[in-house]
């Protein structure tokens, strides 16, 4: 979610976010990703679904991220994660609701990120925004429908970011709808191991 959010964040002042994930099969781990392989077999060949790994049919199917629930809050652990570690990141009070879900794709997670901003904003400067921020590639053709895919995602360095838009439920200006989607093995894991030593070894 950072890596979209935050240059947003330091032009504008991002108030609140609202965060819906979408996450693939590889945030689960190799075993995870074969289960759902093995489950596109079973279903193909009429056999009873494998269900070693989440214990429920994940092929064709949505449910909720599998990670530990809190149940004081309703949270799951992904969800609370995402609340505790936001702030500190952003280096300060920083407001993000989120729910986590567990989606059937092998590769790459998306999100769907609502913004609110303290001042008002136009696409242009967001968009400009977005352009200039380091590994982010704004993908947002509507005359085509081509906007961030998982399939897009996968095996690529870059955020895509896509489906950017006015929000038309606060004060025209002062909120943004966007969809994102990364091949988090990438971002987020390997690349960014790879992107601190290098800014280390410059330093």
């Amino acid at each position: 979610m950072n890596v979209p959010v935050y240059p947003l964040h330091k032009a504008f002042g991002v108030e609140r976010a609202v965060v819906s994930t979408y996450q693939a099969a590889s945030g689960a781990g190799l075993d995870a990703m074969r289960e759902l392989e093995q489950q596109a077999r079973d279903w193909a060949e009429g056999k009873p679904l494998t269900q070693e790994i989440f214990g429920r049919q994940y092929i064709w199917n949505l449910f909720s991220h599998n990670s530990p629930q809190y149940q004081d809050n309703g949270y799951n652990q992904e969800e609370w994660k995402m609340v505790e570690e936001t702030p500190k990141i952003f280096e300060g009070p920083f407001k993000v609701a989120v729910t986590c879900v567990r989606v059937p794709v092998l590769r790459a997670h998306c999100e769907s990120i609502n913004l609110q901003f303290g001042r008002k904003v136009t696409l242009d400067e967001v968009n400009s925004v977005l352009r200039a921020a380091p590994g982010i590639r704004l993908v947002d053709d509507r005359v085509n429908n081509r906007h961030p895919e998982p399939q897009l995602a996968s095996g690529e360095d870059e955020i895509l970011v896509g489906r950017v838009r006015l929000d038309q439920s606060v004060e025209a200006g002062y909120g943004i709808d966007m969809f994102i989607a990364g091949d988090q093995l990438l971002k987020g894991a390997a690349l960014n191991a790879v992107q601190i030593a290098e800014l280390l070894l410059e330093k």
